[in-house]
């Protein structure tokens, strides 16, 4: 329960399925948490949640009621016009998405992208704390990515450091050819490859897959039985992401990479990944770069989040 000492900042996570809120005390506890659905395709319907959720916190913790505001988001905010770009949930794009929320609040709230967020919690006291270097993987609904050096948030001249989503996987090194459409309007980018409904869309173009298994963790489940069509699936997901991923070496070479989003949850990530990588990794000596999944696991983002207010 939380107390009137909690001195606390929300954070909200803006995702393509859910919107999460946190509350965190001033130890960076999370002392209050709710989930709900994203209304997809609806921007109004998007902003109405939102607030709902803030309304949600202030009701049932009083001590909230002009606390800071953060919230990681699904894409970018312009440098050039304030408004949101680069986002896999579309409705958002163009959206002055800040703008309209401070109006209905009346005071400020931070906006970053959603990696950004989980860089930020896990390289402040997560699996990355005391790397001077981390790179922070989203592995969902869509893919992103967030470096951190020496626990500050690199955004980078156009604001679009760690969009490693939205590289060219391909070649015959990892057996990819650019030939996928992305939202975003180009061919072959990581995120056609590497999120969750993109490793069932593989699964289901692969003879003998059944066309009933529609989520990453009943694909994970047939893997782990050696079902045929899901093993050469997700053996394929590995190579792919190990690709990825030495592009992330070869270029920042950070002390570790933290895997955030729902197929972080996949344990063999951790093994099978990095003995795959070093077929790319342009380096005469063992990697030392370490994989992990996020510390503090599908809160990481949100609590990201709450502290953009402090940056």
């Amino acid at each position: 329960m939380a107390t009137r000492s909690i001195n606390p900042r929300l954070g909200i996570d803006l995702g393509g399925t859910k919107i999460e809120a946190a509350l965190l005390d001033r130890d960076n506890n999370v002392c209050w948490r709710k989930r709900i659905p994203t209304p997809r395709n609806d921007y109004e319907q998007t902003i109405a949640a939102i607030i709902s959720l803030i309304h949600d916190v202030r009701h049932e913790v009083p001590e909230s009621l002009g606390c800071t505001v953060g919230m990681g988001i699904p894409g970018s905010v312009s440098p050039l016009s304030g408004r949101i770009h680069n986002a896999n949930s579309t409705w958002l794009n163009g959206q002055p998405l800040g703008k309209d929320l401070e109006a209905i609040l009346g005071h400020p709230v931070s906006l970053a992208n959603d990696a950004n967020c989980l860089a930020l919690s896990e390289s402040v006291d997560g699996a990355g704390q005391n790397a001077s270097t981390m790179f922070a993987v989203i592995l969902g609904t869509g893919v992103g990515g967030g470096l951190c050096v020496n626990g500050k948030i690199i955004t980078g001249a156009n604001g679009i450091a760690g969009e490693w989503g939205h590289t060219l996987l391909g070649g015959k090194a990892s057996g990819v050819l650019a030939q996928e459409p992305c939202w975003c309007g180009r061919y072959g980018c990581i995120e056609t490859h590497l999120s969750g409904p993109a490793l069932i869309r593989a699964y289901h173009q692969t003879p003998q897959s059944d066309l009933t298994v529609v989520c990453a963790s009943q694909l994970i489940e047939r893997y782990r039985a050696s079902e045929p069509a899901a093993h050469a699936t997700v053996t394929q997901f590995f190579n792919h992401l190990a690709c990825a991923l030495a592009m992330v070496i070869n270029i920042i070479d950070p002390e570790v990479i933290v895997i955030g989003g729902g197929l972080s949850q996949v344990d063999e990530i951790y093994t099978e990944v990095p003995n795959r990588w070093g077929e790319w990794i342009f380096s005469d000596t063992p990697t030392k770069t370490r994989l992990c999944p996020a510390a503090h696991g599908d809160a990481s983002g949100v609590r990201g989040a709450a502290w953009l207010a402090d940056l």
